[in-house]
Protein backbone atom coordinates (compact mmCIF):
# COMPACT_ATOMS: atom_id res chain seq x y z
CA UNK A 1 0.00 0.00 0.00
CA UNK A 2 1.49 3.34 -1.08
CA UNK A 3 1.84 6.47 1.00
CA UNK A 4 0.35 9.69 -0.32
CA UNK A 5 0.80 13.42 0.01
CA UNK A 6 -1.89 16.05 -0.38
CA UNK A 7 -0.27 19.28 -1.52
CA UNK A 8 -1.02 22.65 -3.08
CA UNK A 9 0.76 24.32 -6.00
CA UNK A 10 0.15 28.06 -6.28
CA UNK A 11 1.88 31.35 -7.06
CA UNK A 12 5.06 31.07 -9.11
CA UNK A 13 5.12 27.31 -8.51
CA UNK A 14 2.22 26.85 -10.94
CA UNK A 15 4.71 27.39 -13.77
CA UNK A 16 6.79 24.36 -12.74
CA UNK A 17 6.27 21.60 -15.32
CA UNK A 18 5.21 18.09 -14.36
CA UNK A 19 8.65 16.55 -14.94
CA UNK A 20 10.40 19.34 -13.07
CA UNK A 21 7.92 18.93 -10.21
CA UNK A 22 8.79 15.23 -9.98
CA UNK A 23 12.49 16.12 -9.76
CA UNK A 24 11.70 18.81 -7.20
CA UNK A 25 10.02 16.26 -4.94
CA UNK A 26 12.86 13.78 -5.34
CA UNK A 27 15.40 16.41 -4.28
CA UNK A 28 13.18 17.68 -1.46
CA UNK A 29 12.86 14.22 0.10
CA UNK A 30 16.66 13.98 0.11
CA UNK A 31 17.14 17.47 1.59
CA UNK A 32 14.53 16.77 4.27
CA UNK A 33 16.32 13.48 5.06
CA UNK A 34 13.14 11.48 4.54
CA UNK A 35 13.86 7.98 3.27
CA UNK A 36 11.60 6.74 0.48
CA UNK A 37 11.49 3.70 -1.78
CA UNK A 38 13.55 3.62 -4.96
CA UNK A 39 12.93 1.90 -8.27
CA UNK A 40 14.70 -1.37 -8.97
CA UNK A 41 17.30 -2.01 -11.68
CA UNK A 42 20.76 -0.76 -12.62
CA UNK A 43 19.90 2.92 -12.13
CA UNK A 44 17.50 3.16 -9.17
CA UNK A 45 15.91 6.52 -8.46
CA UNK A 46 13.37 7.72 -5.88
CA UNK A 47 9.87 6.52 -6.74
CA UNK A 48 7.29 9.31 -6.84
CA UNK A 49 4.12 9.47 -8.92
CA UNK A 50 1.65 12.33 -9.23
CA UNK A 51 -2.00 11.60 -9.93
CA UNK A 52 -3.58 13.69 -12.71
CA UNK A 53 -0.58 15.78 -13.80
CA UNK A 54 -1.45 19.48 -13.77
CA UNK A 55 -1.00 21.65 -16.85
CA UNK A 56 1.64 24.37 -16.63
CA UNK A 57 0.05 27.62 -15.44
CA UNK A 58 -2.72 25.90 -13.47
CA UNK A 59 -2.85 26.30 -9.69
CA UNK A 60 -4.22 23.65 -7.34
CA UNK A 61 -5.01 22.98 -3.70
CA UNK A 62 -5.66 19.23 -4.02
CA UNK A 63 -2.69 17.56 -5.73
CA UNK A 64 -1.91 13.96 -4.80
CA UNK A 65 1.53 12.33 -4.90
CA UNK A 66 2.25 8.65 -4.28
CA UNK A 67 5.52 7.41 -2.78
CA UNK A 68 6.80 4.81 -0.34
CA UNK A 69 7.88 6.02 3.09
CA UNK A 70 10.77 4.10 4.63
CA UNK A 71 12.85 4.43 7.76
CA UNK A 72 11.49 5.73 11.05
CA UNK A 73 10.08 9.11 9.95
CA UNK A 74 6.53 9.47 11.34
CA UNK A 75 3.93 10.44 8.74
CA UNK A 76 2.84 13.42 10.82
CA UNK A 77 6.34 14.96 10.50
CA UNK A 78 6.51 14.66 6.72
CA UNK A 79 4.39 17.74 5.75
CA UNK A 80 6.41 20.30 7.72
CA UNK A 81 9.83 18.83 6.91
CA UNK A 82 9.09 18.45 3.22
CA UNK A 83 7.46 21.88 2.85
CA UNK A 84 10.60 23.46 4.33
CA UNK A 85 12.62 21.87 1.49
CA UNK A 86 10.22 22.98 -1.25
CA UNK A 87 10.26 26.11 -3.42
CA UNK A 88 7.79 28.87 -2.62
CA UNK A 89 4.24 27.98 -3.61
CA UNK A 90 4.35 24.25 -2.86
CA UNK A 91 2.87 23.33 0.52
CA UNK A 92 2.41 19.79 1.82
CA UNK A 93 -0.84 19.57 3.78
CA UNK A 94 -1.10 15.90 4.67
CA UNK A 95 0.77 12.58 4.56
CA UNK A 96 -1.36 9.45 4.81
CA UNK A 97 -1.75 5.85 3.72
CA UNK A 98 -3.44 5.55 0.33
CA UNK A 99 -6.10 2.91 0.85
CA UNK A 100 -8.04 3.55 -2.36
CA UNK A 101 -6.93 2.88 -5.92
CA UNK A 102 -6.20 5.93 -8.05
CA UNK A 103 -8.57 4.65 -10.73
CA UNK A 104 -11.39 5.52 -8.29
CA UNK A 105 -10.54 9.21 -8.75
CA UNK A 106 -13.35 10.13 -11.13
CA UNK A 107 -14.14 13.85 -10.98
CA UNK A 108 -12.28 17.16 -10.74
CA UNK A 109 -13.56 20.58 -9.67
CA UNK A 110 -12.02 23.54 -11.50
CA UNK A 111 -12.51 27.26 -10.98
CA UNK A 112 -12.10 29.16 -14.25
CA UNK A 113 -11.87 32.94 -14.16
CA UNK A 114 -12.48 34.77 -17.45
CA UNK A 115 -11.03 38.22 -16.87
CA UNK A 116 -12.00 41.45 -18.65
CA UNK A 117 -9.95 44.28 -17.04
CA UNK A 118 -11.72 46.97 -19.06
CA UNK A 119 -15.18 45.66 -18.22
CA UNK A 120 -17.05 42.44 -18.91
CA UNK A 121 -19.59 42.56 -21.77
CA UNK A 122 -23.03 41.69 -20.38
CA UNK A 123 -23.59 39.14 -23.14
CA UNK A 124 -20.78 36.87 -21.90
CA UNK A 125 -22.99 35.24 -19.26
CA UNK A 126 -25.83 34.15 -21.59
CA UNK A 127 -23.22 33.11 -24.17
CA UNK A 128 -21.50 30.75 -21.72
CA UNK A 129 -24.85 29.43 -20.51
CA UNK A 130 -25.88 28.68 -24.10
CA UNK A 131 -22.61 26.83 -24.69
CA UNK A 132 -22.98 24.65 -21.59
CA UNK A 133 -26.66 23.91 -22.20
CA UNK A 134 -26.01 22.39 -25.62
CA UNK A 135 -26.73 18.72 -26.16
CA UNK A 136 -23.32 18.30 -27.78
CA UNK A 137 -20.08 20.30 -27.95
CA UNK A 138 -17.54 18.54 -30.16
CA UNK A 139 -14.00 19.93 -30.23
CA UNK A 140 -10.65 18.79 -31.59
CA UNK A 141 -8.11 17.49 -29.11
CA UNK A 142 -4.43 16.99 -29.92
CA UNK A 143 -3.41 13.33 -30.03
CA UNK A 144 -0.02 11.88 -30.90
CA UNK A 145 -1.65 8.51 -31.57
CA UNK A 146 -4.13 9.77 -34.16
CA UNK A 147 -3.08 9.82 -37.82
CA UNK A 148 -4.36 13.37 -38.27
CA UNK A 149 -2.71 14.55 -35.05
CA UNK A 150 -6.01 15.10 -33.29
CA UNK A 151 -9.20 13.38 -32.18
CA UNK A 152 -12.70 14.74 -31.76
CA UNK A 153 -14.29 14.71 -28.32
CA UNK A 154 -17.73 15.75 -27.09
CA UNK A 155 -17.29 17.83 -23.93
CA UNK A 156 -20.90 17.83 -22.72
CA UNK A 157 -20.99 14.18 -21.48
CA UNK A 158 -17.77 14.88 -19.53
CA UNK A 159 -19.35 17.70 -17.50
CA UNK A 160 -20.99 16.65 -14.21
CA UNK A 161 -22.16 20.06 -12.94
CA UNK A 162 -21.42 23.78 -13.21
CA UNK A 163 -22.24 27.15 -11.72
CA UNK A 164 -21.65 30.57 -13.27
CA UNK A 165 -21.11 33.84 -11.39
CA UNK A 166 -20.32 37.21 -12.93
CA UNK A 167 -18.79 40.45 -11.67
CA UNK A 168 -18.15 43.72 -13.48
CA UNK A 169 -14.81 42.51 -14.85
CA UNK A 170 -14.86 38.72 -14.30
CA UNK A 171 -16.90 35.67 -15.27
CA UNK A 172 -16.25 32.73 -12.93
CA UNK A 173 -17.12 29.19 -13.95
CA UNK A 174 -17.17 26.63 -11.12
CA UNK A 175 -17.27 23.29 -12.94
CA UNK A 176 -16.98 19.59 -12.09
CA UNK A 177 -15.73 17.41 -14.94
CA UNK A 178 -14.52 13.90 -15.66
CA UNK A 179 -11.02 13.32 -14.30
CA UNK A 180 -9.80 10.42 -16.43
CA UNK A 181 -10.67 7.77 -19.02
CA UNK A 182 -11.42 10.20 -20.56
CA UNK A 183 -10.72 13.39 -18.68
CA UNK A 184 -11.70 16.92 -19.63
CA UNK A 185 -9.00 19.58 -19.71
CA UNK A 186 -10.81 22.89 -19.05
CA UNK A 187 -8.57 24.55 -21.63
CA UNK A 188 -10.73 22.80 -24.25
CA UNK A 189 -13.79 24.53 -22.83
CA UNK A 190 -12.04 27.91 -22.91
CA UNK A 191 -11.07 27.26 -26.52
CA UNK A 192 -14.62 26.30 -27.48
CA UNK A 193 -16.04 29.47 -25.90
CA UNK A 194 -13.53 31.72 -27.65
CA UNK A 195 -14.06 29.96 -30.98
CA UNK A 196 -17.85 30.18 -30.90
CA UNK A 197 -17.93 33.66 -29.34
CA UNK A 198 -14.73 35.40 -30.49
CA UNK A 199 -16.19 38.80 -29.65
CA UNK A 200 -16.21 37.77 -25.97
CA UNK A 201 -12.64 36.45 -25.82
CA UNK A 202 -11.26 37.46 -22.40
CA UNK A 203 -7.92 39.14 -21.82
CA UNK A 204 -6.92 36.37 -19.40
CA UNK A 205 -8.24 33.04 -18.15
CA UNK A 206 -6.97 31.46 -14.93
CA UNK A 207 -7.47 27.83 -13.94
CA UNK A 208 -7.54 26.51 -10.37
CA UNK A 209 -8.09 22.89 -9.36
CA UNK A 210 -10.08 23.01 -6.12
CA UNK A 211 -11.01 19.40 -5.35
CA UNK A 212 -10.97 15.82 -6.64
CA UNK A 213 -13.81 13.35 -6.08
CA UNK A 214 -14.78 9.73 -6.51
CA UNK A 215 -17.72 8.77 -8.71
CA UNK A 216 -20.22 9.41 -5.90
CA UNK A 217 -18.99 12.97 -5.40
CA UNK A 218 -17.03 12.39 -2.17
CA UNK A 219 -13.54 13.94 -1.87
CA UNK A 220 -10.90 11.45 -2.99
CA UNK A 221 -7.83 10.83 -0.89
Amino acid sequence: MADRLLFSKTGRAKYISHLDLMRTFQRAFARAQIQIKHTEGFHPHPFVSIALPLSVGYSSQCEILEFGLMGDTPREEVPSRLTAAMPEGIIIHQCYSGERKLKELALVNYIMNFEYPEGRPQETEPAMQELLHRESLVVRKKSNKAKLGYTEVDLIPLIRSWNLECQSDTMTLDIVVSAQNPGLNPELLRGAFCQDYPEFTPDFVTFHRREVFDASGCPFR
